[in-house]
């Protein structure tokens, strides 16, 4: 006689970044038992190689009218801030059209609102989650540098330090001097720059997420490579089929990143999700003595210290996930931060692009599916899924478990398109 089928688990996570991982440890801890499924494993996308950041004071939206004056010149250049490979072009048209609807002033504003709401809850949950995780010792808390090359360009930006300002953001302007004194090093160039205390970051992306791996192990969870190709919701379960097998499960929570709207489309949902390519070089630990994270604006990159280097990366290449990567934007993003700190050593480098999953209003999609309450939305943070993951990790867990939400929801619903 075969032995019983065991009782399906309570919930499936597909994705195993740190914004799967973050969910899957938020529902552990509410006592459900928890498979979480991946294509490739724990920290193998866009929590692989990013910049470490809890961005909590970036809350303006990529998608603005100041972004649509500076997006024709980097568009220009094809190694710049912004860039839409040529052959990607016709295939991206309609996101784009929506990126430029979501750039009208009504819509920047509520955004905003949204945005900060996402990023006050994630501060808040952020060192609790680290102290139930065991990962409280990765947090660093030196601040971001934001720099500027002219008067102009600083009084460009005053505006959106006002709406930070607005919202309760500490941050303190600088002269070159003052700016020369916190982070020594900087090219004379940049004239001007604005500090954010409270901007956090974790000592590296991989190694976090992977802690987060062991700890959701260790307390009982299971992780599985698979490839997810549906969803099929029923009354009572949903089927999730895999490439070579499937699972059965009582709810499921889609975090798949990138990849996300093709499984969305299996039960009906359409979501305009987009990639921004992002490039990066990380360089020996050695390579500069960086105090803070320093963040280029006019450029595009931020350079930032991990305990394992001085990673230079950023930009957005709106290229999709077929396309090869181009790592002449790495080259040239390293290149640049040689001028602007030009004690920084720039041999040993190792070159990295991954997919950060991008809607037009730059809102994640948090939510129910159309299909059924079965199945719920946690993707399309952009660059900000690292800081975004203890808020989506707690706004997932309530609606699995059917508490009041932390924040207003509607802002991120997946139908809104």
């Amino acid at each position: 006689m075969s032995p019983p089928n065991p009782p399906p688990k309570d919930v499936a996570v597909v994705g195993a970044g740190v914004i799967g991982l973050s969910i899957a440890l938020a529902l552990q801890a509410r006592g459900l038992s928890v498979i979480v499924l991946d294509r490739e494993g724990p920290a193998a996308g866009a929590s692989e190689g990013n910049a470490g950041a809890f961005a909590f004071t970036d809350i303006l939206p990529l998608a603005s009218p100041g972004i649509l004056r500076k997006a024709p010149g980097w568009l220009m250049d094809p190694l710049g801030p912004l860039s839409i490979p040529p052959a990607y072009a016709f295939r991206i048209a309609p996101w784009m059209l929506r990126f430029w609807q979501a750039c009208a002033p009504d819509r920047v504003a509520a955004a905003t609102t949204a945005q900060t709401a996402l990023m006050d809850l994630s501060k808040a949950e952020l060192e609790p989650f680290l102290a139930r995780t065991g990962t409280s010792g990765m947090l660093a808390k030196r601040g971001n540098l934001q720099v500027y090359e002219s008067q102009e360009e600083f009084a460009a930006s005053l505006p959106g330090w006002d709406a930070r300002e607005a919202h309760g953001i500490a941050f303190r302007h600088m002269t070159a001097e003052e700016m020369a004194d916190l982070q020594p090093g900087l090219s004379p160039r940049f004239t001007h720059g604005t500090f954010t205390p409270e901007w956090y970051s974790i000592s590296d992306p991989k190694l976090y997420t992977l802690k987060l791996a062991e700890r959701f192990r260790a307390e009982g969870g299971q992780i599985e490579r698979a490839e997810i190709l549906a969803l099929q919701p029923t009354d009572k379960a949903v089927v999730l089929q895999a490439t070579d097998r499937t699972f059965q499960v009582r709810q499921v929570v889609l975090a798949a990143g990138a990849f996300s709207h093709r499984i969305a489309r299996s039960v009906g949902d359409r979501i305009p999700l987009e990639t921004e390519r992002g490039y990066n070089t990380t360089l020996p630990a050695n390579a500069f003595d960086l105090r803070l994270q320093i963040t280029f604006g006019g450029h595009g990159f931020v350079v930032t210290r991990l305990s394992t280097g001085i990673r230079v990366g950023g930009a957005v290449e709106l290229g999709g996930l077929r396309l090869p990567p181009n790592f002449r934007r790495s080259e040239a993003m390293l290149r640049k931060a040689k001028e602007f700190l030009p004690a920084l050593e720039t041999g040993g480098g190792v070159q990295w692009m991954g997919f950060r999953p991008s809607l037009p209003d730059s809102l994640p999609a948090i939510g129910h599916s159309s299909a059924s309450r079965r199945v719920i939305y946690g993707f399309g943070h952009g660059h900000l899924g690292l800081t975004q993951s203890p808020a989506t990790a707690r706004l997932v867990a309530d609606m699995v478990t059917g508490a009041p939400p932390a924040i207003d929801l509607s802002p991120f619903s997946p139908q809104r398109f």
